[in-house]
């Protein structure tokens, strides 16, 4: 469907809603189908705006946004929102990274005044990880609208639950526009999140790559008490949207959710090394125009490592011998990867790891400070990973480990789901 073609469709879409009275009512109960027959493919934005913003008609509204934020028409959220009738936007909040996603992972982000409404931005990530009292003080509803990556460390998701959290104490509805899963819908990967490592980078106990969305994350968070207190959820889900649909199912434009995920094919490659890249002496690629897709540590022979991770048959993945060349001395392997193959990301991550262990000299985990292990150990969701280096086992046996749960989150998971 071209531009002109979507817009009209759109505009006539909203005119007969609001003509009818019709207005359909957001909600977390699972579709029936998640196809829309003979419909264009729809944003949670896109959707509300067909809706008429009837959800937030008469609300001071706050938004959780950055740079991913936009509708299908190419607009951004924050404007969007501004210019809706009887809706009052109030005030923005950013998460890691930024609004404007320019600041560096980890990186302190500061409040300030959008340059683009003019509205104040709180950090979500500078002095406090969920918005404050003063912070909602203007505001009777929070609408999330933040692009996700699929796997448990990005930050975002943290964000969404915390402020969920915050949202509930003052008694402020919370509003997710969902958004597509680039990973797709079905993946379930890699080991669960005991709660003694529970953090900002694993704030709810689902696998490392968990295949919802985040409108399903919100359903399942708030249905399954995964926080403290839990506010009145709405979830305006997507039109068109299936779980086995990829990013350029949508027809949408790829926006950089951070500095390092450039490509939709990105998220891909951040499951399946940002694990490893945690550690010291490797290279995944960061720095380069392909962050994420190469597996590389220092004193490694590229031709031997490469053939010992083909070795393993991962499904549509093949390893390139690499020679760093912004880390000189740090070799390995490029990646190569096809998204439809169904190969289990954190598997490849894990095999990476262990076997670039045994090749660096002393080991992976040799340099690594105590703040590091601490950040690498809660990024995989336990100390599993740290024995399993420790003591030479085998990735196979680590693998195996997480299957179980995996199975139980896949049938605890399933009444969550908003689309097939």
């Amino acid at each position: 469907m071209t531009l002109v073609n979507y817009k009209s469709f759109l505009s006539v879409l909203i005119l007969l809603t609001c003509l009818c009275g019709c207005v359909p009512r957001a909600s977390t109960r699972p579709a029936q189908s998640g196809q829309v027959s003979g419909g264009p493919f729809l944003l949670g934005i896109d959707a509300l705006e067909a809706q008429g913003f009837a959800l937030l008609r008469g609300r001071r509204v706050g938004l959780i946004c950055n740079q991913t934020s936009y509708n299908g028409r190419g607009q951004m959220t924050r404007q969007v929102l501004q210019r809706a009738p009887g809706v009052q936007l109030t005030a923005l909040y950013a998460p890691e990274h930024g609004i404007d996603g320019d600041i560096k992972a980890g990186k302190y982000v500061s409040s300030r005044r959008d340059r683009v409404t003019g509205l104040p931005v709180y950090s979500l990530y500078g002095v406090t990880r969920q918005p404050s009292p003063a912070q909602l003080a203007g505001i009777d509803m929070m609408v999330f609208d933040l692009q996700d990556i699929g796997s448990r460390s990005y930050t975002y998701i943290s964000t969404m639950a915390l402020a969920m959290e915050a949202c509930a104490a003052r008694g402020i509805p919370f509003v997710v526009l969902d958004r597509p899963n680039p990973l797709g819908g079905h993946g379930v990967y890699g080991p669960p999140l005991e709660s003694a490592y529970k953090s900002f980078v694993g704030q709810i106990p689902v696998p490392y790559v968990h295949g919802m969305t985040t409108g399903e994350l919100a359903a399942m968070t708030n249905g399954e008490r995964w926080i403290g207190r839990r506010p009145q959820l709405h979830v305006v889900r997507m039109r068109g949207w299936t779980r086995n649909m990829f990013w350029d199912h949508t027809g949408l434009r790829w926006r950089a959710t951070s500095p390092n995920i450039p490509k939709s094919i990105s998220p891909f490659y951040y499951a399946m090394t940002g694990m490893l890249g945690g550690l010291t002496p490797v290279d995944v690629g960061i720095g380069t125009n392909r962050p994420f897709e190469f597996a590389a540590g220092e004193g490694v022979d590229p031709h031997e490592f490469s053939a010992a991770m083909n070795r393993y048959g991962f499904p549509g993945t093949r390893f390139e011998p690499y020679i760093s060349t912004t880390r000189p001395g740090r070799n390995g392997s490029r990646i190569h990867f096809d998204p439809r193959s169904g190969a289990d990301l954190v598997a490849i991550d894990v095999a990476c790891i262990l076997e670039l262990h045994r090749r660096v000299p002393g080991g992976l985990l040799s340099r690594v400070s105590a703040d590091g292990l601490s950040l690498f150990n809660k990024v995989y969701g336990s100390n599993r990973l740290e024995q399993a280096m420790r003591s030479q086992e085998s990735p196979q046996r680590l693998i195996q480990s997480w299957r179980s749960s995996n199975d139980r989150f896949r049938s605890a998971r399933q009444k969550y789901l908003l689309y097939q």
